[in-house]
C-alpha cells in the first residue's frame, strides 16, 4: 500500500473486530476510502461485499484493483507477463521526469523515466478496465517505494531519502477474492442511496483538517489521469488543486457538511473514525450520532505520522519550528442497535 496521511493501518484490526461482532452485516460502504485499506480488510477478513467510494481518481483505481476485482476471476499469468513487459521498457524522458525529478525532487531521474515509459504503455497493453487498474496500482506502489517524501506530496525531502536510490520494481498487487465495487462520487451525494442499495454498515473517515488530499497526493492523481497538467509552486502541484478543496477542509464549512452527511445515511449501522487533531470535538460527534441511534465511543492512542515528528521547516529545509506533540487519539464511534454491547465486547478482546 502507498504511504498515506490518515491511513487506518493501525486501526484496521480493531475496525475488523468491531464489525465482525455485529450480526447480519453482509454489505458495507467505505465512503472516504482513500487507499482502500479499511475496505480491503472488510472484504478480505470478513467476506463482506464492499462499496469503496472516493472523489480522487487514484482512489478509484485502488478500489477497482483491491475491492471491485475478484482475485479468483483474473489471469495471474497474463498479468505477470504484462508486468514483465512493462518492467523491460526502455526509459522515456517525459512529463514525470521533467516535473517531479527536475522541477521538483520526488524521484531520481532514472526512476522518473521508467515511470514515464510504463505509464504510457499501460494504456496500450491493458485489455480491460480491471487490468488497467491492477497495472496502475502496481506502478503507483512501485513509485511510492522509491519516492523522497515523508508520506505526503506537499513537499519533498531536502536530502534524498535512502529508498529513492533503489530501482523501481513492479510487483503484482495482492488481490482479494470476493465481490465489491468502486465508485468515484462526492460522499454527500452518494450517501442517501446507500440504504436502497442494501448497505448494512457505512464507514466514515472524512478529512479532518485544512490539508487537502488533492494537494497531499497530487502526483498519484496526475499519474492515474495521465493528463500532464499545468503545475505551480515548489511542490509542482496540479493547478486544479487550487480549486478542488473540499468543504471538509474548511473549519467554517466542515461541520455542516458532516452533519448533513450523517443525517442523510439510513443504514442500520454507522462506524466513524476521527482524530482529536480534527475540526470536530468528540462530544459533538457523539451528540450528532446519538440522534440516529445508540452510540458508543472507543478512544485509541497512537503516535503521530513521521512527518509531524521531525519539526517545521522552511522552503530551504531549515528548521523553523518545533514539534508540539508526538501522539494523538483516534476515536471510533459506533452507532446502531446494541452499539455499547458490541463495542464493550470488542474492547474486552482488545485488552485481553
Amino acid at each position: 500500500m502507498i504511504k498515506y496521511l490518515g491511513s487506518k493501518r493501525r486501526l484496521v484490526p480493531r475496525i475488523v473486530d468491531i464489525v465482525g461482532r455485529i450480526p447480519d452485516v453482509r454489505t458495507a460502504c467505505d465512503l472516504f476510502t482513500g487507499t482502500t485499506r479499511v475496505a480491503q480488510a472488510l472484504k478480505r477478513d470478513l467476506g463482506l461485499h464492499v462499496i469503496a467510494n472516493d472523489v480522487a481518481s487514484y482512489a478509484e483505481v485502488l478500489a477497482q484493483c483491491y475491492v471491485a476485482t475478484d482475485a479468483d476471476m483474473v489471469d495471474v499469468g497474463e498479468l505477470r507477463a504484462k508486468l514483465d513487459h512493462l518492467a523491460a521498457l526502455p526509459p522515456v524522458d517525459g512529463y514525470v521526469t521533467e516535473t517531479f525529478c527536475r522541477q521538483a525532487r520526488y524521484f531520481q531521474p532514472r526512476n522518473g523515466m521508467r515511470i514515464d515509459a510504463i505509464r504510457a504503455e499501460i494504456d496500450v497493453v491493458a485489455a480491460n478496465p480491471t487490468e488497467r487498474a491492477i497495472l496502475l496500482t502496481s506502478l503507483m506502489e512501485a513509485a511510492d517505494r522509491v519516492d523522497s517524501t515523508t508520506g505526503v506530496q506537499m513537499a519533498y525531502l531536502k536530502q534524498w531519502a535512502p529508498r529513492a536510490s533503489n530501482d523501481l520494481e513492479l510487483r503484482l498487487p495482492e488481490l482479494i477474492a470476493g465481490t465489491g465495487s468502486a465508485v468515484r462520487s462526492d460522499a454527500n451525494e452518494l450517501a442517501p442511496s446507500l440504504a436502497a442499495q442494501g448497505v448494512d454498515l457505512t464507514y466514515l473517515d472524512p478529512p479532518y483538517n485544512q490539508h487537502s488530499y488533492a494537494g497531499n497526493y497530487h502526483i498519484w492523481e496526475t499519474l492515474v489521469r495521465n493528463d500532464a497538467p499545468e503545475t505551480y509552486g515548489i511542490a509542482r502541484k496540479r493547478i486544479d488543486v487550487r480549486t478542488s478543496r473540499s468543504d471538509y477542509n474548511s473549519r467554517v464549512r466542515a461541520w455542516d457538511a458532516f452533519s448533513a452527511l450523517v443525517e442523510s445515511i439510513d443504514t442500520p449501522w454507522l462506524l466513524v473514525s476521527f482524530s482529536d487533531e480534527g475540526f470536530f470535538a468528540r462530544e459533538a460527534i457523539t451528540e450528532l450520532l446519538s440522534q440516529h441511534g445508540e452510540t458508543a465511543v472507543a478512544p485509541i492512542d497512537f503516535p503521530r505520522y513521521v512527518g509531524a515528528q521531525i519539526g517545521i521547516h522552511d522552503r530551504k529545509g531549515a528548521r523553523v519550528g518545533e514539534v508540539s506533540h508526538v501522539r494523538n487519539t483516534e476515536f471510533l464511534f459506533l452507532c446502531g442497535p446494541n452499539a455499547n454491547e458490541v463495542l464493550a465486547l470488542s474492547s474486552e478482546a482488545a485488552t485481553a
